[in-house]
């Protein structure tokens, strides 16, 4: 079976890993799955991330997911544009997660960054998906 959004299943098994109580999850690797780890370790949402190899070679992404008590730190991730929706921003159009409580991840002409950096950068780009 093809998979055609890739980023959709990686915001998935976070979700349902989360959910699950899971202390980590691990997904392929990709350069944007990595991106989108390392915003996400940035912004508390997640202890750390790694990259390693499965047994048959392939790369892997293991996230380590952080927990309060029994909550999770990520209360919800939902993925943004799709692929047969891709919805871009301006710099000064982006939306804001729950007031500036969340985080929106934009991949722009300078990678894939937090909404706030992009505006602070005065670049637009496709509004991948908001986490809170």
């Amino acid at each position: 079976m093809a998979v055609h959004d890739t980023i959709g299943d990686f915001l998935t098994t976070i979700r349902n890993a989360s959910s699950a109580r899971k202390e980590s999850c691990t997904t392929q690797h990709s350069k944007m799955r990595v991106a989108i780890a390392a915003i996400l370790k940035a912004e508390g949402y997640i202890h750390d991330f790694s990259e390693g190899q499965n047994e048959k070679g392939f790369k892997t992404l293991t996230l380590k997911l952080k927990f309060a008590g029994k909550a999770a730190a990520i209360t919800g991730i939902q993925r943004h544009s799709t692929p047969g929706r891709r919805l871009y921003y301006g710099c000064n159009e982006i939306p804001r997660v729950l007031g500036g409580m969340g985080v929106a991840i934009l991949t722009t002409s300078k990678g894939v960054m937090r909404a706030r950096d992009a505006r602070e950068a005065g670049v637009g780009g496709e509004f991948v998906c908001k986490v809170w």
